[in-house]
């Protein structure tokens, strides 16, 4: 049988019997870094960072309290995370931790979910984008919806080609916007230090006497506690793209330390100068903080936060579009997707048809808005998957006590960082216990005391995969027209099958 142009196509990227096909290792450090930072960071911080202090019954002490808390509750996970990150330097982040402890189902169904949820989240993304982008064009009148969906699908097929055709340009972009973000936050960051330093009595009452308000309740704490582990959401985005991180041992863990905190001390200084500026009920009450700040502190130049929340926004949704490609693309390699997803493009070496899977997929949310209200009720899900996957950390550990972990490595071959972080994994393994205590109760929280019939369709839709994990994966169904089209798809994108190794790790 002779060759088909895919077979040459293969033969024809490999300069020597040493190339391989497949994703390259060019994610440094700094990139590492902004990708994290850019995932969690997005509109909220700007917009509406009203929860925890609504909760706090507006007790300023119990709202910091609680926004260092959740700060540290994230570092705590991201840690669990670098560890398996380390050891299993997949591409498919949660996914390929829960496939290898928990096995193929419980992986099943975290992608079944995960792609129902994170397309919608990425539409929202994008629409919200839509909305502070033309708003400025219309003043007091609200922008026509078919303006708004027009945009939000440019903007994700955009990022769509961008991060199909590029993973450097993808993390230039990624970089750029997230500087011009934390730009936008140090400006907000260091007013509220400068007004403090001014002294002005009405500046510093609220910080004298901050626990003099009423204390609230266990189910009002618990409740601000969601609110700002939400804002926190993003953080397991590096295990994402562990495949493509250079000296994922070592710049894994250091990413994530140098990330969380960042992100803790951002948001302090953010909420502090608010708070300098603002009373608590005008912050509970105002629609968008940080236009109402800026137009407080800076009325001038007040302009610039609309653009910084556009620019906060696009960072985050492309960050998002790069992490959601690798997962069809994880999930595809372990046979529950096509497979026609796990194939690299053989110009670029990129996983072109998982982006455009993933992105032909946010482009459907984005038509009908009630498919995306549907995923509101979702919540429960994100950490549910992150319950099963610091279960699986601790799983590994004990199933598999030899399997190479370069986190742990000794502390002579490795930075002092490096070297504490083993202790603390070693003295602290209930850490892992603990992510899946607080994961446990964050999804059943939302049902136990606001109990709703959507949350049982939700589940009944993870479960439902079921339907076709069964025929398509356990019993390995198959139509012979699915590979002609396969094919044919092949050749026309110009893909390759990623190669694989005797163990079915890939490189």
């Amino acid at each position: 049988m002779g060759k088909g142009k895919h077979d040459y196509l293969r033969e024809e990227v490999r300069s020597n019997e040493n190339d391989r096909m497949q994703l390259k290792r060019t994610i440094g450090y700094f990139n590492g870094v902004n990708f994290i930072i850019g995932t969690i960071v997005g509109a909220g911080i700007f917009v509406s960072p009203t929860g925890v202090l609504k909760y706090s019954l507006l007790n300023v002490g119990v709202a910091l309290s609680i926004w260092t808390a959740c700060g540290v509750i994230s570092l705590m996970g991201a840690l669990c995370y670098a560890e398996l990150g380390t050891a299993l330097p997949l591409s498919g982040g949660e996914y390929s931790h829960i496939k290898r402890a928990l096995g193929s189902l419980p992986a099943f169904i975290f992608i079944w979910t995960a792609m129902f949820t994170k397309p919608a989240s990425n539409a929202t993304r994008a629409l919200l984008f839509a909305e502070y982008a033309t708003q400025p064009f219309y003043g007091v009148c609200p922008a026509p919806e078919l303006l708004k969906k027009c945009l939000a699908l440019a903007v994700i097929w955009s990022l769509g080609i961008l991060n199909g055709r590029s993973v450097k340009m993808a993390t230039w972009v990624q970089t750029v916007f997230t500087v011009l973000k934390m730009m936008a936050l140090s400006v907000i960051g260091i007013g509220g230090i400068v007004l403090l330093i001014r002294g002005r009595k009405e500046n510093l009452v609220r910080f004298e006497n901050a626990f003099s308000s009423e204390i609230p309740d266990a189910s009002q704490i618990a409740e601000a506690f969601f609110q700002g582990l939400y804002a926190y959401g993003g953080w397991w985005s590096l295990n994402y793209m562990a495949e493509e991180m250079i000296n994922p041992s070592r710049n894994i863990p250091s990413t994530v330390m140098t990330a969380l905190p960042a992100v803790t001390l951002f948001y302090l200084l953010v909420n502090i100068s608010y708070l300098t500026v603002l009373t608590p009920k005008e912050i509970v009450s105002s629609v968008a903080v940080a236009v109402t700040w800026a137009d407080r502190v800076i009325p001038s130049v007040a302009w610039v936060i609309p653009l910084s929340v556009a620019a906060s926004i696009f960072g985050a949704l492309n960050s998002s579009m790069f992490t959601l490609g690798r997962l069809s693309y994880a999930g595809s390699q372990s046979g529950h997707l096509p497979v026609l997803i796990s194939m690299l493009n053989v110009h670029y070496w990129t996983p072109a048809p998982a982006m455009i899977f993933s992105t032909i997929i946010a482009s459907i949310f984005i038509i009908p808005a009630d498919l995306i209200t549907l995923t509101n009720y979702f919540g429960f899900s994100v950490w549910l998957m992150i319950g099963l996957t610091c279960a699986s950390l601790i799983v590994l550990r004990y199933r598999e006590p030899n399997l190479q972990r370069p986190y742990k490595v000794n502390g002579k071959r490795c930075l002092v960082l490096l070297h504490l972080m083993h202790k603390m994994t070693n003295v602290f393994l209930p850490v892992a216990f603990a992510m899946v205590a607080v994961s446990l109760f964050l999804v059943l929280a939302p049902i136990v005391w606001s109990p709703k019939m959507q949350y049982m369709y939700a589940l009944l839709f993870m479960l439902g995969g079921l339907l076709v994990y069964l025929p398509f994966v356990h019993f390995k169904l198959h139509f012979d027209f699915v590979d002609k089209i396969t094919c044919y798809l092949q050749l026309l994108l110009e893909v390759s099958p990623a190669d694989v190794f005797a163990d079915g790790k890939y490189e």
